[in-house]
């Protein structure tokens, strides 16, 4: 009697430690952590938009629990068309490619960059080297024996701006206007225009700022060139993500960038040293009217062309 009861007992033990090996496989993995694909526009060195951001993005991490992973490109296009094949959720844009992602995208406008300065706009300007004469009037002279740079074709202050305040109100065509028109980041029409490789060039107000405490190439050449024309203000870059994201996942992003940076204590002085490093001291709630402004410059733009 004694051997079958031990025989029993095994069997139980036996059973019952199979039966938990098999509920342990069976058993639901826990929830794979939500990603959210940042995007950056690489108009510098990746390496360096990534030094800069990575902090930014690793708070945002851990303040929200996600997964944050950058999504880079070295033009515009490419980040508005990523967004809409929803490749990325979240995105940083200057104004004219903000309003794509908005239109053709379903993106939504939910933050806005305000500059160290404490200022939300910003200006295109034209660049010509240190002592070269050039003059915005000679510039505009239009007999073909000057080399100019333009910027990304969807960027706000590399095309947009120029056009619509220089040139479409003096009905003037870069391409029939110069002897070359070349399009570029603006960090290589900084170097073009103080090397001589062109003789003029579009930049921004907040690049040249960049620059100046940026690479000593990039200081070295800022010094190298003069402004020559400086447009309107323009509104400065906006925070967007897509339309469908689940309200939760958008108030929990929302909420992480207009706070960051402010109030007191370690963590706040913390994150103000790396907006710093970005040229900025936050990032102020805004929606897609903050776009108009852009609108009405398209707007004026295709007026001219018809």
């Amino acid at each position: 009697m004694k051997a079958d009861r031990r025989n029993w007992v095994a069997s139980l033990v036996t059973t019952a430690v199979l039966g938990s090996a098999l509920l342990a496989g069976c058993a639901p993995a826990p929830p794979a952590k939500r990603v959210i694909n940042f995007s950056l526009l690489s108009a510098d060195a990746q390496s360096e938009v990534r030094a800069y951001w990575k902090p930014v993005l690793d708070d945002l991490a851990k303040a929200t629990g996600y997964e944050v992973k950058p999504f880079f490109s070295s033009n515009y296009a490419l980040l508005v068309e990523a967004m809409g094949a929803k490749q990325t959720e979240v995105g940083w844009f200057s104004a004219l490619p903000a309003v794509e992602a908005v239109d053709r995208a379903g993106a939504e406008v939910f933050a806005r960059t305000v500059d160290d300065k404490g200022r939300d706009t910003y200006t295109s300007v034209i660049l010509v080297k240190k002592g070269s004469g050039l003059t915005l009037e000679r510039l505009l002279t239009c007999d073909r024996s000057l080399n100019f740079g333009m910027g990304d074709p969807k960027s706000t202050s590399g095309t947009l701006a120029p056009m619509t305040y220089l040139f479409n109100p003096r009905h003037i065509d870069p391409k029939a206007c110069f002897k070359s028109v070349r399009s570029a980041e603006h960090s290589v029409n900084l170097l073009s225009v103080a090397q001589g490789v062109v003789d003029a060039a579009v930049n921004n107000s907040t690049g040249l700022a960049y620059y100046k405490t940026g690479t000593p190439q990039a200081r070295q050449a800022v010094a190298a060139t003069d402004i020559i024309w400086e447009s309107p203000p323009l509104p400065e870059s906006a925070i967007v993500y897509r339309g469908d994201l689940d309200p939760e996942v958008k108030a929990k992003i929302r909420t992480f960038f207009v706070t960051y940076g402010k109030g007191t204590g370690p963590e706040a002085a913390h994150q103000r040293e790396i907006l710093a490093k970005l040229k900025y001291s936050e990032f102020r709630a805004a929606e897609n009217s903050y776009l108009d402004p852009i609108r009405q410059m398209k707007t004026a733009a295709a007026a001219v062309a018809h």
